[in-house]
């Protein structure tokens, strides 16, 4: 009838309305301005845009952010942080130098803090039970910033309330082998007190390694051969060099997991299903707490016992025992240590704080660049050198946009996260909340946390395809200090491979899960890179800087004996600068896939080298693996080849738009949430964690280890086979996501 046909042609109408609503609301972000009247579909990278930024980056602004963001204590959700939260939603707001927008978002995560009614305490209990040493709560103020209210107490986040008492063992770097070393040697684990040293493995595994020889608790310190080059005097460190005072203490979380403990996969919303925090998996199974060194030294210098091998010495002035207990004949014969740990668990208000600068020509592509904001206490360099790099660089580019000078082509985000020493909290709940949105348009994320370590050369991580975006940027910068050389041919001085396609360059390193890059790379599959200013590493031995979460982590350690002047911070700044302009403004992305060639030939060499022939006696070949590596270096030269050809003639923008979206979702390709069940969050079959020697694909390489000593045909065997399986998928789905978009 007439009125059904003019009923369907009403409801029709209004679903391509709706859908169009839709697909704009999504496409073009909520309250964006209209794109600038110069922005066209060719608008590229202005290289004049470039250098006037390069050039009002200014050192002394840094250090006066950095200043003003290490001068309290800022602990995650303290009134400190929430302050720091008010100052980047002002900067960013500012009607001069401010964004096109600045929000702060909230998530109620679980977090760990120590009782302040009843301190956490670890003593040496005589016979009696008297109580002949204790160790100190605090550090020593040295500096009148060490004592304040504000100063949290070193502790282990998330290590559970106890109070162990046992006799003392030296466990080295509480790894798995250190623990079996110890049983070799006969001595008896249980119910003891573990003394370990930071390093070799993580804070948490040596809790988790100690419980599984029934280790009744765990104690840690940072022993000076490992971070002052041997230095332990008080005179010849902190406040009177750069190494870590004796009382120095090394914060840190000890939770197994990243992101917030009780809402995995889920961002920590009100709305969301919370785990219940007494079988929530990831803490410590056993009490835990750091110590200085020089109580360690007063621990470890008495224990009787078989002398420790050369390898598990130290600089505290001793001959390492191994123990159990203390010598017969000193003071604290027939001793025991006392672990008294009361931390409590509380749901706290954490806040990431995002700022926009929309795109004049692609709004729906974002480039990110984030840098976490909370500290264990004042953090001047960790991770306000990174906030007081973010703040100078949102200013510049705001002031440009404020005046209508400048628009980038694609959106550029900055964020600062909220609650990342606890476990990345911040960044992950983000990734969760927007995980379709950014996997369908974040190009890449760029990480600054620590943004100079020292003052020697540049320092980068990243995955292949943003090496040439880096170095490109590093060539452009000239390095900070007298001569004429670059960034780049400083940085090639101190960190530099042979590459088989580019001779000598500089070493960009991977990425693990050490800062807020993590859920990018490997839960959402974004290019990511993380970098820095740092250390000559041949004059030092140092595991990172040495005040290193501790109170001793201030402005004036940063401006005395880290980087005087602020030129590191500045080039920090330039290049970074650099590369997110590249990024943001470039009319092709500067990402080249090839660089992936190197990294797949590397570790196919290696599986060929040390797993192919115990593979070819279990009739498992790596013919297929071969076959895909050579997929992908051809569709990724191919891909370059186009690239080329558009780029010397006329072009359609669609066209260049499809290559670019091959380019940005490349690193997606190899994501596989189920190639490793066991491990949370780590989906990227490439740059998963490595728990072994093999550096090669990570998957493969674990689970032939865990299958050599097991018989033929066993469900081992069979997993060797399954990794290899999803390794070479994820390859051949690689190549064929850079193949032409027309090509199925």
């Amino acid at each position: 009838m007439q009125w059904r046909k003019v009923l369907g042609r009403v409801v029709g109408a209004a679903a391509l309305l709706g859908l169009g609503i839709i697909l704009g609301h999504f496409a073009i972000p909520k309250g964006a301005n209209p794109p600038a009247p110069s922005a066209s579909a060719s608008q590229d990278l202005d290289p004049e845009i470039l250098e006037t930024i390069m050039g009002q980056l200014d050192a002394s602004r840094i250090r006066e952010n950095l200043r003003e963001l290490s001068r309290e204590p800022h602990l995650a959700s303290s009134p400190q942080d929430e302050a720091l939260v008010q100052l980047l939603l002002r900067r960013w707001r500012d009607p001069e130098s401010g964004l096109d927008s600045a929000e702060a978002s909230t998530y109620e995560v679980l977090l760990s803090f120590p009782s302040q009614e009843q301190p956490n305490h670890v003593a040496i209990v005589g016979p009696s039970g008297t109580i002949l040493f204790s160790c100190r709560q605090s550090e020593e103020n040295l500096t009148g910033e060490q004592g304040g209210p504000d100063v949290v107490p070193p502790y282990a986040a998330y290590a559970p309330p106890g109070t162990p008492q046992g006799l003392l063992v030296y466990a080295n770097r509480g790894s798995e082998d250190d623990f079996k070393e110890l049983q070799a040697q006969g001595i008896q684990l249980k119910g003891t007190i573990a003394l370990t040293r930071y390093g070799g493995v993580g804070r948490g595994a040596k809790a988790v390694n100690a419980a599984k020889h029934e280790v009744a608790g765990v104690l840690v310190y940072t022993d000076p051969a490992d971070i002052n080059d041997g230095r332990s005097l008080p005179n010849e460190t902190f406040p009177h060099s750069w190494h870590l005072p004796p009382s120095g203490v090394e914060r840190g979380s000890y939770y197994e997991y990243f992101g917030d403990p009780l809402t995995p996969y889920l961002p920590a919303n009100p709305s969301s299903f919370r785990l219940d925090p007494a079988t929530a998996s990831g803490f410590p199974p056993i009490p835990i707490q750091p110590i200085g060194f020089e109580d360690a030294k007063v621990l470890l210098c008495n224990l009787q016992g078989p002398s420790a091998e050369a390898d598990w010495q130290g600089a505290l002035g001793c001959d390492y025992k191994l123990g159990p207990g203390f010598e017969p004949g000193g003071m604290f014969a027939g001793s025991q240590v006392n672990l008294s740990v009361h931390n409590r668990l509380e749901l706290r208000n954490s806040s990431n704080v995002l700022g926009i600068i929309r795109g004049a020509v692609e709004p729906d592509r974002y480039v990110l660049y984030g840098n976490h904001r909370d500290s264990w206490v004042h953090g001047a360099v960790d991770p306000s050198s990174g906030t007081a790099v973010l703040l100078e660089l949102s200013r510049v580019l705001g002031t440009l946009l404020k005046k209508g000078t400048w628009h980038p082509r694609r959106s550029i985000v900055f964020a600062s996260w909220g609650a990342e020493e606890f476990g990345l909290i911040g960044s992950t709940e983000f990734t969760e909340e927007f995980f379709c949105k950014l996997q369908e348009r974040a190009v890449a994320y760029i990480n600054v946390d620590i943004s100079v370590f020292a003052n020697a050369t540049l320092s980068a991580r990243g995955t292949p395809p943003v090496q040439s975006v880096i170095f490109s940027a590093a060539k452009q910068i000239p390095a900070p200090g007298p001569g004429s050389l670059s960034i780049y041919d400083n940085w090639i001085r101190y960190f530099n491979r042979s590459s088989p396609v580019y001779g000598l360059v500089p070493s960009v390193g991977s990425l693990g899960a050490g800062s807020d890059y993590a859920p990018f790379i490997h839960f959402l599959g974004i290019s990511s890179m993380d970098i820095a200013y740092t250390y000559d590493r041949s004059k030092t031995s140092a595991r990172t800087y040495p005040t290193y979460h501790t109170a001793f982590d201030t402005f004036g350690y940063v401006e005395k004996f880290v980087d005087p002047g602020f030129s590191s911070h500045q080039a920090v700044a330039r290049t970074v600068g650099n590369v997110l302009l590249r990024l943001s403004d470039s009319l092709f992305l500067p990402l080249n896939v090839s660089d992936y060639s190197e990294t797949l030939q590397s570790f196919l060499q290696a599986a060929q080298l040390y797993l192919g022939p115990l593979l070819e006696k279990h009739s498992i070949s790596l013919g297929p693996l071969v076959t895909a590596v050579e997929k992908f270096e051809r569709a990724a030269v191919a891909l370059g080849q186009r690239i080329s050809a558009l780029q010397k003639g006329t072009f359609d923008p669609l066209q260049v738009r499809m290559l670019n979206d091959q380019l940005m979702l490349l690193e997606r390709a190899f994501l596989n949430p189920r190639a490793f069940p066991e491990e949370r969050y780590y989906s990227h079959v490439l740059w998963a964690p490595r728990n072994n020697f093999l550096d090669t694909f990570p998957g493969l390489a674990s689970a032939f280890l865990r299958a050599i000593d097991t018989d033929p045909g066993s469900a081992a065997w069979a997993e060797v086979q399954r990794q290899l399986s999803i390794v070479v998928v994820a390859l051949e789905g690689a190549a064929a996501t850079l193949r032409p978009v027309a090509d199925l």
